[in-house]
């Protein structure tokens, strides 16, 4: 396979699945809004930290309020991190590499773009935005779903399989993260503390994760559980450990290459070896955000071993 196309269908599986993670990374936000009381406020600034785009975000506006920020992260054609973006840039890498994958999944693709594009202004407004996020959701989900199903499973199928499981490992830190930043600012420590399982629950639910762990774990909900579940836990789809691993068992069906081996062999070390209970005393932020630079070596590995000549 060309490096050039493996490199397209790594970034390929990265921005549908970035598209997805950004919609839920909000809805995070309005989980929160919906469940907290109305002394209790939050902050959108946040968002825009966690996903490292200051710069951009700053050069297109003036002030963090809930408005821009969503309008960022949802239609902002020239932000690199809205949903719009993620979506456009996947398309215009599946017609590229349109040969190589189902019809079914460029009809998808070309549904998902007109939706973003006629409903997105819709979405901004608080009333309707949980409806456009959800379809959002939906629409990227069904994209994987006919490439999982339908795909043959050679070199392409496991670029793809790569890319989409590293960022939903970054994507998972990064939610996670907006707990760990204190996004609720509460006029007192017994404030928050009330509400701390609250916080706990929209995280699981926004990683569509409340279910499983109410069914695996069977404790109350709490941050060293919540976290030891979706850093830690080897068998749910969306923590990190799970990503990492199945990235491992990817790796044997590719050409051979140790550093990307080593490298996400050292971040998994990181994570297994994690006291969660002392994170969560201490705070998360550090820890995450070494977790984070691992993750950003991983794609770096790749980048040097399989798409260099790209």
């Amino acid at each position: 396979m060309l490096s050039r196309v493996a490199d397209n269908l790594y970034w390929f599986g990265r921005y549908l699945q970035r598209a997805e993670s950004t919609a839920r990374l909000v809805t995070v936000n309005g989980h929160l809004l919906m469940d907290l009381p109305r002394q209790m406020q939050t902050g959108w600034l946040p968002l825009i930290e966690i996903l490292g785009v200051e710069k951009a975000f700053k050069a297109l506006y003036a002030e963090a309020n809930e408005a821009n920020v969503v309008r960022f992260l949802l239609t902002d054609d020239k932000s690199p991190s809205s949903i719009l973006t993620s979506v456009r840039r996947a398309r215009e890498i599946l017609r590229t590499v349109r040969d190589t994958m189902p019809q079914e999944s460029w009809e998808k693709l070309n549904d998902l773009h007109l939706l973003v594009q006629t409903e997105g202004e819709k979405g901004l407004n608080r009333r309707y935005r949980q409806d456009f996020l959800g379809r959002v959701i939906d629409a990227c989900m069904m994209g994987f779903g006919i490439l999982e199903a339908n795909m043959s499973r050679a070199e392409g199928f496991q670029f793809l399989r790569l890319g989409t499981r590293l960022e939903q490992a970054d994507m998972t830190t990064r939610i996670l993260d907006v707990r760990s930043v204190n996004l609720i600012r509460a006029k007192a420590a017994e404030d928050l503390a009330a509400f701390d399982n609250i916080q706990w629950m929209s995280v699981l639910r926004s990683l569509t994760a409340y279910e499983m762990y109410r069914r695996l774990v069977r404790e109350p909900v709490t941050g060293s559980s919540v976290l030891r579940f979706l850093l830690q836990d080897r068998d749910f789809p969306r923590s990190v450990v799970f990503c990492l691993l199945r990235m491992q068992r990817t790796l044997p069906k590719l050409p051979e290459k140790r550093s990307v081996e080593r490298s996400i062999a050292r971040t998994l070390a990181l994570l297994r070896d994690a006291d969660i209970k002392a994170l969560v005393e201490k705070g998360l932020s550090d820890f995450l955000d070494e977790v984070q630079v691992g993750i950003a070596g991983i794609n770096d590995a790749l980048s040097e071993a399989y798409f260099k000549a790209a």
